[in-house]
This record gives structure tokens, sequence and C-alpha cells, in this order.
């Protein structure tokens, strides 16, 4: 990570540059995570789409082994898939 500059020893015009620069930066930052929103929407959408077809031809949705995973995760004996924090004891 970058250290922020000294203050006092910038001028007016390389602060203005840095608030120009970081400006810019947020900005790209920005319109990345609407756009990583805007995918994870479209996937959950998909897979909302495909649990629905599946209840709709009598399919379990929800498996015995999903509830298990589930009693797991509650009773701090595992981790949900994709976190990396320990269990809360």
């Amino acid at each position: 990570m970058e250290t922020f500059p000294d203050l006092g020893a910038l001028s007016d015009q390389e602060l203005k540059d840095l608030i120009e620069e970081l400006t810019e930066e947020e900005q790209e930052l920005s319109y990345r995570r609407r756009i990583l929103h805007g995918k994870i929407d479209i996937l959950r959408a998909e897979l909302v789409n495909r649990l629905r077809k599946k209840h709709e031809e009598g399919e379990p949705v929800i498996t015995g082994a999903d509830v298990q995973q589930l009693t797991d995760i509650l009773a701090g004996k595992s981790i949900p898939q994709g976190g990396n924090e320990e269990p809360s004891q």
C-alpha cells in the first residue's frame, strides 16, 4: 500500500494533480464495482430460475446434505464455502 504524501511539502499544483489522480482512480474502481454487481445479479437470477424450474418439476431444491452443511455451519463445525474466516466459538 502506498504511503500518503507529506501534504505540507506539496505545491498547490501537486495537490490538484493528486486529487485528480485519486478521483480518476476512484471512478475506475466504482465502475468496476458496478460491473461486478451487475454480473452477480445476473448469476443470482439464473440460479433462482434454475431452482424455480427444479421445484416446478418436483425435484428437491434442498437436499439432506444441504441441511447438514447448514447445521454444521451454525454449530461452528464448518466454514461456509468460499469463507476464509475462523468459525466463531
